[in-house]
């Protein structure tokens, strides 16, 4: 073998050892940046390799009267329905459980730049062939709840425009690739996203690249289920919320009818433990079981999310 041939390859391996070691130590990437953890924390990933494999799931109940009250008045004032309340009620829990914005992606723990809440629906409705479109918002804290919902209402309105929208056309040019070439390019795609090295551009309105997934089942009559964690994106987190179901519950000792909103929870338990998760939940269920408290909205703008505090500084949430 020529002398100059070796050295190039000896070169070329030692250029692929220093890129590999580079890479290794790289601590952001568009949409995070490297979490300092516990050790402890920081071997979860390690050890759990997948989202799927680190899922934990969790019911939650919602007492529904006060937040059926509310909408009724709500839907006429300014157009709010379930989904409106569960996008705010989880931008409230995440700004006040903030190690729930995290995410995992080769085997790190990362901060999420922003709170980004993506949540699905039918592009007409009470159609059941309709295609799915999927909205993606960044959480501003200055907005009030009504503000929230006219931002979301024009997003949705443009979803059920018919016009295309950029997944509409990155899926159509998907569909003019071969199937074997798609395989490919996701596997390459996935090795970019290990790295931190997929462009932030490609990942801004992937709905699957998002602090939280919610999907409003009770919007077309059916029971949650518990859903799985998709391993493309990096979104550790999905809720599915149910219709309101009529149910009989005990208080003070006596059996009492009740109205609930049931609400299941998959959590990738590798961006932080249990309790964490609990606590979020407790405040999405505060926030939602008394929402023109926390909310308003019916006779003005209501606060901004950023002063609604169901925590309480110190107050226990049950």
């Amino acid at each position: 073998m020529p002398e100059c041939f070796s050295d190039v390859c000896c070169w070329s391996l030692g250029a692929a050892a220093l890129l590999f070691l580079l890479l290794c130590f790289k601590s952001s990437r568009p949409d995070g940046k490297v979490e300092k953890v516990h050790p402890y924390r920081r071997m979860v990933p390690i050890i759990m390799r997948s989202r799927n494999e680190s899922v934990v799931y969790f019911d939650a109940e919602v007492r529904a009267e006060k937040l059926e009250e509310y909408l009724s008045k709500a839907k006429e004032a300014f157009g709010a329905n379930v989904t409106h309340l569960a996008v705010a009620g989880t931008s409230i829990a995440l700004m006040h459980t903030p190690t729930l914005n995290r995410f995992v992606s080769g085997r790190r723990v990362y901060r999420r730049n922003g709170r980004w809440i993506t949540f699905s629906m039918k592009r007409q409705k009470k159609n059941r062939a309709a295609k799915l479109g999927v909205v993606k918002l960044q959480m501003d804290d200055s907005q009030t709840f009504r503000q929230l919902v006219e931002r979301i209402n024009g997003k949705i309105t443009h979803e059920r425009s018919g016009k295309k929208t950029s997944m509409d056309k990155e899926l159509a040019l998907f569909g003019l690739v071969p199937t074997i070439v798609l395989r490919v390019l996701f596997k390459a795609f996935l090795a970019l996203d290990y790295f931190g090295l997929l462009p932030g551009w490609f990942m801004r309105d992937d709905g699957m690249f998002t602090s939280v997934f919610i999907a409003n089942l009770g919007s077309i009559g059916m029971k949650p289920g518990y859903h799985h964690l998709y391993e493309w994106g990096n979104a550790p987190i999905f809720l599915m919320f149910g219709a309101i179901e009529e149910r009989v519950v005990v208080e003070n000792g006596a059996m009492t009818p009740a109205r609930i909103l049931p609400i299941r929870v998959s959590y990738d338990e590798r961006i932080d433990d249990g309790m964490t998760a609990q606590a979020g939940i407790n405040v999405l269920r505060k926030v939602l079981g008394d929402p023109e408290r926390w909310l308003g909205g019916l006779d003005g703008d209501g606060p901004p999310m950023s002063e609604i505090d169901p925590m309480g500084s110190q107050e226990q949430l049950a």
